[in-house]
């Protein structure tokens, strides 16, 4: 089984778009025994995910959790994979030896060239020099972790910049994606410059495929990858079915976006889950009923439903924002996929279809 654990849900950065409320309370050492417990309990493999707030204030419990599940996983022969989202300020070469030793994947919040527009410290200070180093011994240790761009409307103008600049670092996957919820404004304007930038981010990878060089750039290479091998985007993540996110207080919701909303109480770590409440989250639809009559349906990521949530208040709506960035991006996305496909048809299928 898979969860999120919310180690806890105080952070030591303050950026402007996070919809997080910051508090001191942190998860308890039984309450993350149990729940790396349910996540050995059924499946052939437990995943673990270390999240926060900022997961790095509680480095002694990851500590403590990765002991307990590889010999959890060397008792029962079920194998144990675990992953972890940080704003990297907190990283030092103790912990990452530790995490390499672990085979955790690591995901760096890091916005790039725009980072100290919307990234800073609760002082107002700056994040970016820091963040550079971390990175650089982040790649050290863990060379396969991802770069995760979040781009504030500010910021768009940043964006090609800020995808060559992460990759420049040494980072082979950037997954960017854009701010949501009711601390952004994007207007029509930002929408077009986001376009742009996004042309050119495709320009840059169409040059560097040609090279040789083989960069995963999520929205566009999956997009074409998901359209090749004939996968629905819809199906990567629908309310809990496949990862399921653990309060400091052992409850489980479908995902942060759900977390304390009683129609979508899942369960506890003590008790387990709600067999009839589980059943009923999962039979939900995955594509919203805004979305039936589209063409573009299987292509988008319309069944996110925290996304959904944060822009129209209701996990089966997809606000226009969202439409819009779905449909520039699958456009972009398809001009980037024909023009290398006319480029070499053998490259093309080996890279995206395998």
């Amino acid at each position: 089984m898979n969860f999120t654990l919310h180690l806890t849900e105080n952070c030591n950065m303050d950026c402007s778009y996070c919809l997080r409320n910051k508090t001191p309370k942190d998860m308890s050492e039984e309450v993350m025994y149990k729940a790396c417990d349910l996540a050995f309990s059924k499946g052939t493999i437990a995943g673990i995910v270390f999240f926060g707030g900022e997961p790095l204030l509680k480095k002694d419990l990851i500590y403590k959790a990765l002991d307990y599940c590889e010999a959890k996983a060397e008792k029962t022969g079920i194998k144990f994979s675990c992953k972890m989202t940080t704003n990297g300020t907190l990283l030092d070469e103790e912990f990452l030896k530790r995490a390499s030793k672990a085979g955790m994947k690591i995901g760096l919040s890091f916005d790039g060239m725009g980072q100290d527009i919307s990234r800073r410290f609760p002082d107002g200070s700056s994040t970016f020099g820091i963040l550079e180093e971390k990175a650089k011994l982040l790649l050290k240790y863990i060379p396969d972790s991802m770069a995760m761009l979040t781009l504030d409307p500010a910021a768009c103008g940043l964006y090609s910049d800020s995808v060559k600049y992460l990759l420049s670092l040494g980072f082979r996957e950037v997954s960017a994606v854009m701010a949501y919820g009711h601390k952004v404004t994007w207007t029509d304007a930002d929408i077009e410059v986001f376009r742009r930038e996004l042309d050119k981010t495709a320009d840059f990878l169409r040059d560097e495929f040609i090279t040789g060089n083989r960069y995963f750039v999520a929205p566009l290479i999956n997009k074409i990858q998901e359209c090749v091998r004939g996968k629905n985007p819809a199906e990567h993540c629908h309310l809990g079915v496949k990862q399921s996110s653990i309060t400091p207080e052992g409850n489980i919701y479908p995902c942060t976006s759900f977390i304390n909303d009683a129609e979508y109480y899942m369960g506890n770590v003590f008790e387990g889950f709600d067999k009839e409440q589980l059943a009923s989250i999962a039979a939900k639809s995955n594509t919203p009923e805004t979305c039936l009559d589209c063409d573009l349906k299987t292509r988008c990521t319309n069944s996110c439903g925290c996304a959904n949530r944060m822009n129209t208040g209701s996990e089966n709506k997809v606000s226009p924002l969202q439409c819009a960035y779905e449909r520039t991006v699958i456009e972009i996305a398809d001009r980037l996929g024909d023009e290398l496909f006319r480029y070499n048809e053998e490259e093309f299928v080996k890279y995206f279809a395998r």
